[in-house]
């Protein structure tokens, strides 16, 4: 049976901020809406479920994110996902300008966890924490 990966879905705090930084980031909006209903209750499993979201997707047209920002049930405050736990991890992305894409992340307060690292002259990245502590991999590919 052939399977496709359709999307990461992340619960933020703030949406708006959130598409902020992805958008600034490289990627585009591909839709809005509201969510809410039996259907929305019966798909997420939770009761009452209401929630902005926005699917985003990469210049390539291949990733995409699905944010969603909760306006019932109340979210959930955790603390920040550490690149060790077990569980979702991180969301990673291929850059053409790791510096450019680093000081974009700087103009919204994100930056490095420890620094730039080369792996085997083949890629340079780096890991930071972005809106809601989404922790966010940037790698430039040095071999193109």
């Amino acid at each position: 049976m052939p399977i496709t990966l359709e999307n990461v879905g992340i619960a933020v705090r703030d949406l708006e901020a959130t598409i902020a930084f992805f958008t600034d980031l490289g990627l585009t909006v591909l839709g809005r809406d509201t969510v809410s209903g039996e259907w929305a209750d019966t798909a997420v499993g939770l009761d009452g479920n209401h929630a902005k979201i926005a699917m985003l997707q990469t210049p390539d047209g291949h990733g995409r994110l699905e944010l969603f920002e909760y306006l019932h049930p109340d979210a959930i405050e955790t603390e920040p996902t550490r690149p060790n736990d077990i569980g979702m991890h991180r969301v990673a992305f291929s850059v053409d300008d790791l510096d450019e894409s680093l000081a974009i992340a700087a103009r919204h307060g994100y930056h490095p966890l420890r620094g730039v690292a080369t792996y085997e002259d083949i890629y340079r990245l780096t890991y930071l924490r972005g809106p809601s502590g989404i922790l966010v991999m940037l790698a430039q590919d040095l071999t193109r």
